[in-house]
C-alpha cells in the first residue's frame, strides 16, 4: 500500500491509528502532542498516566477517545543535538516501532506527524528522509496505508539547487510551449475543420501527409499525430483495421516489468500505488489509468522520456508543456532521477497533484 503525503490536521483524520509525537512521561505537551490531547479529551491523559513512561525510540498504544481514530500510538522522538548522538537511529526506531505496533493492533491505516521536527529541533529535511525511508522499508513487506500529515509545504524544504534547476526548466519550457502551441493550434484547426469524418482513400494520402507535416512543428508529445494519421490511411475493411490493434497500456507495463527483471510487487510498491489498483491494471487489457498513476509506473520502471510518452499514448494521454505537473515530472525523467518521493516533494512544493498513491 502507498505512503500518502497530505496537508491536513492529524487530529481530524479518519484512520485506524494516529501517531502522537510524545514526551517520555507521556504528558500533554505542545505542538502535535498538545493538539492530540486537546482533541481526544482528558481520558487520554488519564490512560497515559497509567502507562507512566516511554523510552526514546519506543512506542505505546492507547485508546483515541474523542478522535476519529481507534488508537493513539505515542512515540518519543529524539532531541536534536547535532546528529552525532544517535538521533537518526532513534528517529527511525520511532517509525518502525509505531508501524509494528499498529500492525499488531490490526490497523490498516495510520497517520504520522513529522516526528521530532518541532520543538525537538530535528532538521525538517533530514526528518522527512528518515520518515520516508523507514516507512518504505516497512511497506515493502506489509500491506498498510500510511499517511504523513504535514501542515505546510515548507516542511519538505526542497534543496535550493534542485528548486533552481526546476524553476529554470519550467521557465524554458512552459512559456515557449504556450507561444508554440498557439501558432500550431490555429494551423491544425484550419487544416481539420472542413474535413469529412470518414476513412480517407488513397487519393487523400497527400492531404494527410500535408496535415501531419504541419503537425510536425508541434512538440514531441504531439507528434503522435503523424503515426496515427498514417495508420488512418491504410486500405481494407474494419475487420482488417481491428487486427492491427496496438499493445495496450497494461500490456506494455507488464512487458516492461519483465524486461526490467522486476516482480509485480516490486513495481507497484516502487510506484507508490496499492495492490488493488495494480490488480485492475493487470487483469484488464483496456484499463485506463489516471495520469498520476501512469507516470508513477513510468518512474518505477525507470522509463526513458520516449518510453514514457509511448506509455502515456497507450492510455490516451500525453506529456504537455502547458502543465507544470507534466514539466516537473519530465524534468526528473530527462535527468535520470527516478526517486518518486523526491519528485513528490517537489510537486508538493509547487502545489501540484502527486504521483501514485500520494495525494494532494
Amino acid at each position: 500500500m502507498p505512503i500518502q503525503i497530505v496537508r491536513n490536521d492529524i487530529t481530524k483524520m479518519n484512520v485506524d491509528a494516529v501517531v502522537n509525537a510524545a514526551n517520555n512521561e507521556l504528558r500533554p505537551g505542545g505542538g502535535v502532542c498538545g493538539a492530540i490531547h486537546s482533541a481526544a479529551g482528558p481520558e487520554l491523559a488519564k490512560e497515559c498516566r497509567s502507562i507512566g513512561f516511554c523510552d526514546t525510540g519506543d512506542a505505546k498504544a492507547t485508546g483515541a477517545y474523542n478522535l476519529r481514530a481507534q488508537y493513539v500510538i505515542h512515540t518519543v522522538g529524539p532531541v536534536w543535538h547535532g546528529g552525532d548522538m544517535g538521533e537518526r537511529e532513534a528517529l527511525a526506531s520511532c517509525y518502525k516501532k509505531s508501524l509494528e505496533l499498529a500492525k499488531s493492533l490490526g490497523c490498516e491505516t495510520m497517520a504520522f506527524p513529522l516526528i521530532s521536527s518541532g520543538i525537538f529541533g530535528y532538521p525538517k529535511k533530514e526528518a522527512l528522509q528518515v520518515a520516508m525511508e523507514t516507512i518504505c522499508d516497512f511497506l515493502l513487506n506489509n500491506e498498510m496505508t500510511v499517511y504523513l500529515a504535514l501542515f505546510n509545504k515548507e516542511c519538505l524544504n526542497v534543496s535550493k539547487s534542485l528548486f533552481s534547476d526546476i524553476e529554470e526548466y519550467i521557465d524554458q519550457n512552459y512559456v515557449d510551449e504556450q507561444e508554440h502551441l498557439e501558432v500550431n493550434r490555429s494551423r491544425l484547426v484550419e487544416s481539420f475543420s472542413l474535413r469529412e469524418i470518414t476513412a480517407p482513400s488513397k487519393k487523400n494520402a497527400a492531404d494527410e501527409k500535408a496535415i501531419c507535416e504541419s503537425a510536425s512543428a508541434l512538440p514531441a508529445e504531439h507528434s503522435a499525430c503523424e503515426s496515427s494519421l498514417a495508420e488512418y490511411t491504410m486500405d481494407g475493411n474494419l475487420d482488417d483495421w481491428l487486427t492491427k490493434i496496438d499493445e495496450s497500456f497494461s500490456e506494455m507495463v507488464l512487458r516492461k516489468i519483465k524486461e526490467k527483471g522486476m516482480t509485480n510487487a516490486q513495481c507497484y510498491k516502487k510506484a507508490n500505488i496499492d495492490k488493488k489498483l495494480f490488480s485492475k491494471i493487470k487483469s484488464s487489457r483496456d484499463y485506463k489509468p489516471k495520469k498520476n498513476n501512469a507516470l508513477a509506473l513510468a518512474i518505477a520502471l525507470e522509463l526513458s522520456i520516449d518510453e514514457t510518452r509511448e506509455l502515456l499514448l497507450k492510455a490516451g494521454m500525453a506529456l504537455s508543456h502547458s502543465s507544470k505537473f507534466d514539466i516537473i515530472v519530465e524534468y526528473f525523467i530527462v535527468h535520470g532521477k527516478y526517486d518518486i518521493f523526491e519528485i513528490n516533494e517537489v510537486l508538493f512544493n509547487y502545489d501540484q497533484p502527486l504521483l501514485g498513491g500520494a495525494i494532494y
